[in-house]
């Protein structure tokens, strides 16, 4: 994403929130060929070392890749995409199964939203 679209994401305050997860979120007219565009954030006050944030990130973006499917069916039958900024809240480091269990969860919540925002816009 570049920065001009991250900054109208966070003016645009779509949010949704479900531990250990904050997602910022909105939605564009579809232009290009991938359903969404995404931007993982692990903080680094809550941690110092860079190998503990990539591996978060790394888990995070396999999580995501496995349930992707939710969100790209609902984008492209409605020719829409999705900008997502994804924060990790948590202090500490979360194992696989609960990282995944709970990004499948966030993109159900985000597919209900999602629908909501498409049938009041239309």
């Amino acid at each position: 994403c570049s920065k001009k679209q991250i900054q109208s994401l966070f003016e645009a305050h779509n949010s949704v929130k479900l531990y250990p997860f904050v997602v910022r979120f909105k939605m564009l007219e579809s232009t290009e060929s991938a359903p969404f565009k995404l931007v993982l954030s692990v903080p680094k006050r809550n941690f110092k070392k860079a190998h503990d944030r990539n591996r978060i990130k790394r888990l995070m973006k396999e999580g995501i890749r496995k349930n992707k499917l939710i969100l790209e069916s609902i984008l492209k039958e409605n020719n829409n995409q999705l900008i997502l900024f994804v924060i990790y809240t948590a202090k500490d480091e979360m194992d696989y199964d609960f990282i995944l269990g709970k990004t499948k969860q966030l993109f159900k919540h985000l597919s209900h939203e999602i629908s909501i925002n498409i049938s009041s816009n239309v």
